[in-house]
């Protein structure tokens, strides 16, 4: 993950050493060498994620000529991924982002004990039908909508017991599929109320910036600039539900007409396609997709 990039660019290595001296830790290592187990963990996981992210940018930037200021309308991103937007955006540094998502990964480790929270996804039920089994699951546990991913893909956290009974639920309400996920805690519910605390303090320590582009929080699926208000839907975001669905179709809304996914994966790419109907969403996370994105602005 990254490793391509960072032996075709100094810009992306550049952005590797930055996370590690941060860390003071070689992640990097750990993501190209494994073990997989250290990498999967969450306090791993998300700052080596924001790193690609970043690496990106910062080879598009280099390679392609890309600013973004003059060519995106907004950034967004998905969970920790909102993080990334906003040091791609410069409201914070690349150090900050990686040590605050150190802290993100831990504090929403340890805020519930293994094996008393879960996370489910029920696929074929429009937002609203999922918040209703959601509700009806609780019997006084906490099970609530995590993320609105868009596509009647909904996914809801909480207690185990609760997550359990909102599969049955779904199913029962007609769901296409209603599955556990195998995640290490149950994240974006309101178990997860002593990392907010976490992250609130941390973030009252990190200088933040008002965004080179409006950045669409996850917890208000509308933009945010000002830097107390980011702090704000930063903290909110650890136990709110991530508005995917409605952050996408927002964009679409103010006539955004072409998304890019930059960093790893493909994930949000293909839930971009569901939700703005009409519209393009490119991938760009490897060498050669910097390649055909250099070619499609210069052309």
């Amino acid at each position: 993950m990254g490793k391509a990039l960072a032996e075709s660019f100094p810009q992306a290595k550049a952005v590797f050493d930055e996370v590690d001296d941060a860390l003071s830790q070689k992640l990097s290592s750990i993501m190209w060498e494994g073990p997989a187990e250290d990498l999967t963990l969450t306090a791993n996981t998300q700052p080596a994620l924001m790193a690609v992210s970043l690496a990106a940018i910062r080879v598009l930037e280099a390679e392609a000529g890309l600013d973004l200021k003059r060519h995106a309308d907004f950034l967004a991103g998905h969970s920790l991924g909102e993080y990334s937007a906003l040091a791609a955006a410069g409201s914070l540094s690349i150090g900050d982002t990686a040590r605050l998502l150190r802290i993100r990964g831990n504090a929403m480790q340890n805020a519930v004990p293994v094996g008393q929270g879960a996370m489910a996804a029920l696929l074929g039920l429009e937002f609203d039908a999922a918040l209703e089994v959601a509700h009806a699951a609780a019997q006084g546990e906490v099970c609530d909508a995590a993320n609105d991913n868009g596509g009647a893909q909904v996914v809801v956290s909480g207690h185990k017991s609760a997550v359990e009974r909102a599969v049955a639920i779904a199913q029962e309400k007609g769901a296409k599929r209603a599955v556990m996920l195998a995640v290490s805690a149950p994240f974006h519910c309101a178990l997860m109320q002593p990392a907010a605390d976490a992250m609130r303090d941390a973030l009252a320590r990190v200088t933040v910036n008002a965004p080179v582009v409006p950045v669409v929080a996850n917890v208000e699926a509308a933009p945010i600039t000002d830097p107390d208000a980011i702090r704000s839907a930063l903290v909110r975001q650890v136990t709110g539900t991530v508005r995917w669905r409605e952050s996408v179709a927002y964009m679409a809304s103010q006539g955004v007409e072409a998304f890019y996914e930059v960093g790893p994966g493909k994930v949000l790419t293909g839930l971009v396609k569901r939700i703005a109907a009409g519209a393009s969403a490119v991938a760009i996370g490897s060498p050669d997709d910097v390649t055909a994105f250099k070619a499609s602005l210069q052309g």
